[in-house]
């Protein structure tokens, strides 16, 4: 029983295994068959979509080759019109041209005409020129070579008068404007210097400690006094201003001999004729001292170099000698400055002027001592000094005693006038100025909200502090065109003045 089960389980497998083989196979069969018509479809759907984009896009290549074709035939009819228009207008150009060169001939037909006739008119005139010279040299018995020498010597004349003429019209303008630059020249010149004057006197005044001292300068029998006015040539006042004596001489070198002498015997205290005696002795060593560095000083100051150390000693006495009150010194100083000035304006070398300037007085240093103008007596110390002859010309010509034979020396006329009459550089001079002065003062504090002015720089300029809370900065200008009229309507005065209103804001606080 037992292989039958086996046999027959084998069979139901093989059967089973058949049975299944055969279903998978109609499945897959079936799989296949839908599979096939799948691939079918999608065939069919794929060759559906070809021939509908195909035919799309044959549609859309249609659509483009038109489009294409309408601008093509757009722009080709553009252009045919652009053509078109270029065509008529080489046209019309043609035609133009063809105008121009009809009217071309004709003006060249005219104008050979003319040419023919102006060469007719030409020839008659060269004949009708000839006949009226010759009748003209026959009627005046004169060539034609020398009736053009009489009408040149006429022209000659006539142009001889109007240039004389005219030269003298030149000049005439010339001395006006030479004139009036003259004025400016100098004008500038006083502005830009600025020297101090001192007015000097004939006296000293030397204090003393007490009235005591009175009679020891006297001295016994008078002996102290007179050795002192024998060996300085100076005369002592002693009167009863108290504590004081004065020193009185003509000559200022030997009047501060004195001075400084009596001040060392009143310092010292021993008064008697041989002290005296050696006082005035240093005095004078002092003063001779004094002089050179004085006379260095003022080389230094001009910036003159090269003078001869004579020159110099001669310079320096000039500080103890005034001209109407004005110090020789001084006033020489400003007129090398002048001069200098005044020479860079017109275009000069200054040095030459300065150095003129500065020794043109130098003959008042020893005009006590030898006779004759102190011009003349400071060209020969010039002269003996080496002085170039520019400068001893100068010298000599600046008050007319020789004929100036330079620029330079016609500059130091010019520049020693001006220091002379400046404002306050003379004492009767002095009187006006400082009225002037006060004036200029007087009209800036006439105007309402001036706080203080002051008339400074000579009286060139007056400076004006207003208060500013009640002028405000328009109001400045205004005040100050204002001042300017006044000054203009009511003051004389040199060269110009310079008015200069200040506005100033301060704020204070006090830290505490």
């Amino acid at each position: 029983m037992g292989p039958i089960y086996i046999i027959v389980a084998v069979v139901i497998i093989i059967i089973l295994f058949i049975i299944g083989l055969y279903v998978v196979d109609k499945k897959a069969k079936d799989k296949l068959s839908k599979a096939a018509e799948e691939a079918h479809r999608l065939r069919e759907d794929a060759e559906r979509d070809v021939e509908s984009k195909k035919k799309e896009a044959i549609l859309e290549s249609k659509e483009e080759a038109h489009r294409l074709r309408a601008e093509v035939e757009k722009e080709v009819r553009e252009r045919r019109n652009e053509v078109q228009r270029l065509e008529r207008r080489v046209i019309q150009k043609e035609e133009s041209l063809d105008k121009k060169g009809e009217a071309l001939e004709k003006k060249e037909d005219f104008l050979s005409k003319k040419q023919g006739e102006i060469e007719h008119k030409e020839n008659s005139i060269q004949e009708l020129y000839d006949k009226q010279r010759t009748e003209l040299e026959r009627i005046s018995s004169l060539t034609s070579e020398e009736a053009k020498e009489i009408l040149l010597e006429e022209v000659r004349k006539e142009i001889k008068h109007e240039s004389a003429m005219l030269v003298k019209e030149i000049e005439t303008k010339a001395k006006e404007e030479a004139e009036k630059k003259a004025r400016e020249i100098i004008t500038y010149a006083v502005q830009r210097c600025a020297a101090d004057h001192v007015a000097e006197t004939t006296v000293h005044v030397v204090n003393l400690p007490n009235d005591e001292m009175k009679g020891r300068i006297i001295g016994r029998e008078g002996r102290n006094i007179r050795t002192l006015e024998t060996l300085t040539g100076v005369d002592l006042i002693i009167d009863d201003t108290p504590e004081a004596v004065v020193l009185s001489g003509f000559d200022p070198i030997r009047r501060e001999v004195a001075r400084i002498a009596l001040e060392k015997l009143i310092v010292d205290g021993r008064i008697h004729p041989a002290r005296i005696e050696e006082m005035v002795e240093k005095a004078k060593k002092e003063v001779e001292s004094d002089i050179k560095e004085e006379g260095e000083q003022a080389t230094f100051e001009t910036g003159i170099h090269g003078l001869h150390m004579e020159l110099i000693r001669l310079l320096g006495r000039l500080k103890y000698r005034t001209s109407y009150g004005q110090n020789v010194l001084k006033h020489s100083i400003e007129v090398a400055y002048l001069s200098g000035l005044i020479a860079s304006e017109l275009g000069m070398e200054p040095t030459l002027a300065k150095r003129v300037g500065l020794l043109h007085d130098i003959g008042k240093a020893v005009d006590h001592e030898i006779e004759g103008p102190h011009a003349i007596i400071g060209a020969e110390m010039a002269k003996k000094y080496r002085e170039s002859q520019t400068v001893v010309n100068a010298i000599a010509a600046h008050h007319g005693d020789e004929e100036p034979k330079s620029l330079e020396a016609v500059i130091v006329q010019a520049a020693d006038a001006i220091s002379a009459a400046r404002p306050g550089a003379r004492r009767e001079t002095l009187e006006a100025y400082i009225k002037r002065l006060e004036k200029l003062e007087e009209i800036a504090n006439q105007c309402e909200g001036v706080e203080k002015s002051y008339a400074i720089q000579a009286g060139r300029e007056i400076r004006i502090m207003v208060k500013p809370e009640v002028i405000d900065d328009a109001e400045c200008t205004e005040m100050a065109r204002n001042v300017v009229k006044t000054i203009e309507s009511e003051l004389e005065y040199p060269g110009q003045i310079k008015i200069n209103v200040i506005r100033e804001t301060r704020a204070i606080e006090y830290a505490k």
